[in-house]
């Protein structure tokens, strides 16, 4: 119950899917959390219903379009007025579409990519100097099995997932000495809302695909994060972690 006891974390996109299972687990582990999200009244109602169940304040929603450097900040000030620091940052926040090298649009490219690579890239930012006035922290950034392996189809979601697993590794290596650890989880296909917009039957071939062969919870992400999250992770950094059940192993 107390693997993040006196931690202060901040969850991109965490107003539902991934992100909440992954507030929900941080704050039953100690932690205090800062969900940040465009869905303004989810991430409102799931920091309700925490803070209601704990008894005390120990949630904060805000509104974060990670695509703005603005609201990165005042997410990292937050952090800091509400609860004292910032120590874990979770890169959570994502979008998908479909499309090949040929056939995605300019639109669609810059959309996925502004959310999904900029997105991480403007957080730790952001997060590393208030960071370091705590001497150190952990980066978890989400990437995806299509950022270690390409299929047909969503160019620019493959670009931007890979661009994450080697942004990591980079900031990795450059604040390695100031105890900042930065590490990417690549989760295969996980039963949240962003699985929702698949046409049916869409999934289930992917899904037979991994030796597992079935989809995940968003839990069992979330105890990935929370591991790499904590001080049990104190000598990974650079690290990528798939949750797939094996579909990149095949």
């Amino acid at each position: 119950m107390n693997r993040l006891k006196g931690k202060v974390a901040l969850i991109s996109g965490g107003a539902r899917g991934q992100g909440a299972a992954e507030a929900r687990l941080f704050v039953g582990e100690g932690a205090k959390v800062v969900v940040g999200d465009v869905l303004d009244d989810q991430a409102k109602a799931l920091a309700d219903e925490i803070n209601k169940a704990a008894g005390t304040r120990v949630i904060a929603a805000i509104h974060l379009d990670v695509t703005r450097a603005n609201d990165w900040r005042g997410a990292v000030e937050t952090c800091e007025r509400e609860f004292g620091g910032l120590d874990i940052l979770v890169n959570n926040a994502g979008i998908a579409r479909g499309g090949g090298v040929e056939d995605t649009t300019e639109e669609d490219w810059d959309a996925v990519i502004n959310i999904n690579q900029k997105g991480v890239w403007l957080g730790m930012k952001a997060a590393i100097p208030a960071m370091r006035r705590r001497g150190g922290g952990s980066i978890v950034n989400i990437s995806s099995i299509y950022g270690l392996i390409g299929s047909a189809g969503m160019a620019a979601y493959h670009s931007s997932k890979g661009a994450v697993r080697l942004l990591t590794k980079s900031a990795a290596v450059q604040y390695a000495l100031e105890k900042i650890r930065v590490n990417s989880i690549h989760p295969g296909v996980i039963l949240t809302p962003m699985t929702d917009v698949v046409p049916a039957g869409g999934l289930q071939p992917v899904i037979d695909m991994a030796p597992m062969k079935r989809a995940a919870q968003p839990e069992e992400v979330g105890w990935a994060v929370l591991f790499l999250a904590s001080d049990e992770a104190s000598f990974i950094t650079g690290a990528e972690l798939a949750v797939d059940g094996g579909y990149t192993a095949v």
